[in-house]
């Protein structure tokens, strides 16, 4: 008789442990996907493209300097011709004009894209504006480079040519403003010196890691590695979606005929790891 009422005491207490572990392990599974939903609902001080986003100071641009390319960079435009170019989602031919040591968006032609495709790499692009053209806002002076064929850096011209913030040169198109506006006048050539790292995604499309982005921006650091949120949409907050570690490099056609030289690039390896 009293080993009952302690056998009975025993397996209470043993229902109770079960249920309350039970408890904890849904409770902390509850916390953790807060948690993740949390961090994947992000606050925007200010609405994609606002205007009233305050404008990056103007700064002198460091000097001017046409880089070569460094013995291991693969060379995309040597002033030569466009062969390590097509027509963007296609083989035929890029349809930008060469003259000069130099290329020429032709309007209505379509974006071009590399040939080859690339993940992380630094990137050097040299690009100007043509003193005649009639630039406001967006209209006029407008282009872009594009990594993955999808994740943009606005190309614009943004030296006494007002626009919002996430929107002008060195901007990444509709996230983030550049720190400062290091843009030359029209007629003048600027430089984009780019470190970009691609994102990773797991076997089941998901999000690994997020791309990032460095730019100096004729010498001056503009983009500070910052974490690309995702493919660049006009007016629409940005996402993910799965692709190949590599793609084409792409240049916008926005109608508007801007000029280029000077494309060379240096694919990366893992970012270095001390001892």
């Amino acid at each position: 008789m009293t080993n009952t009422p302690k056998r009975h005491c025993v397996n209470h207490f043993a229902t109770k442990n079960i249920q309350i572990a039970g408890f904890l392990v849904l409770l902390t599974a509850a916390i953790a996907t807060a948690g993740f939903i949390q961090s994947q609902d992000r606050t925007f001080k200010y609405p994609i493209h606002d205007m009233a986003r305050p404008q990056p100071t103007i700064v002198t641009p460091g000097p001017v300097c046409a880089s070569s390319a460094p013995s291991d960079a693969i060379v995309l435009f040597d002033g030569k011709d466009l062969s390590a170019w097509t027509k963007a989602g296609s083989d035929a031919p890029a349809g930008w004009s060469v003259k000069d040591g130099l290329f020429t968006v032709v309007a209505g032609s379509g974006n071009i894209a590399t040939r080859q495709s690339f993940g992380d790499c630094q990137f050097h692009i040299e690009w100007m504006v043509p003193t005649e053209l009639k630039c406001k806002s967006q209209q006029g002076s407008n282009s872009g480079l594009y990594f993955h064929s999808r994740y943009e850096l606005q190309i614009l011209n943004s030296a006494g040519n007002v626009t919002y913030a996430d929107g002008m040169a060195g901007s990444l198109y509709g996230q983030y403003p550049p720190m400062v506006n290091p843009c030359r006048p029209q007629g003048e050539w600027n430089t984009y010196d780019v470190v970009y790292r691609g994102p990773r995604f797991d076997a089941s499309a998901g999000i690994v890691r997020t791309a990032t982005v460095t730019l100096f921006f004729n010498g001056i650091l503009v983009q500070d590695d910052v974490e690309i949120l995702g493919a660049t949409a006009h007016g629409a907050h940005a996402t993910y979606s799965s692709h190949p570690e590599t793609g084409p490099i792409m240049l916008q056609d926005h109608g508007d005929p801007l000029k280029f030289r000077n494309i060379w690039i240096r694919p990366l390896g893992n970012p270095q790891v001390a001892e």
